[in-house]
């Protein structure tokens, strides 16, 4: 029962520890949300850079993007930093993009992605912000630019 007993206080004070480190302005890891188009964001530091890895989900099917991130301090405001980086896509689509875009078809689509943004780490808070313009180009399946992806992402920290 004691040993029981210490595992826990020991285990306490690791999170605790955790939970204070994640606190401050930096973070490790990040699970949150991006508005548009809607998506799953998932961003982790490695050193100064990061990969960022975004699923989206639509009606007519779905794309994954990987993005690798290379991050700079943004003046002196702490947990403020701008970010520039690329990276690729692989979707699948189904022919009801014909309903709103006459030219393209469904299938597999492949491109490649750029980004550039500002992230902000809220200090005292496990909370991340960033805001970014993410253009793609596909290039296997329907060719073509899109340079109105990128927005508001809100993610937990951990």
């Amino acid at each position: 029962m004691k040993r029981l007993l210490v595992l826990g206080l020991i285990l306490t004070a690791f999170v605790q520890a955790q939970a204070q480190q994640n606190m401050g302005s930096d973070y490790k890891t990040a699970l949150g949300v991006k508005v548009y188009p809607g998506a799953i964001s998932v961003k982790h530091f490695i050193g100064k850079d990061a990969v960022e890895g975004l699923g989206y989900i639509s009606s007519d099917g779905f794309r994954l993007t990987g993005l690798y991130e290379i991050h700079n301090q943004l003046g002196n405001v702490e947990g403020l930093k701008w970010y520039v980086g690329g990276g690729g896509h692989v979707g699948i689509w189904s022919d009801s993009w014909k309903n709103r875009y006459p030219t393209r078809e469904g299938g597999l689509a492949i491109g490649v992605d750029g980004v550039l943004g500002l992230d902000y780490k809220i200090k005292g808070a496990p909370l991340n912000l960033s805001f970014d313009w993410q253009p793609s180009f596909n290039i296997i399946g329907y060719n073509y630019f899109e340079g109105g992806w990128g927005g508001l992402a809100v993610r937990y920290t951990f």
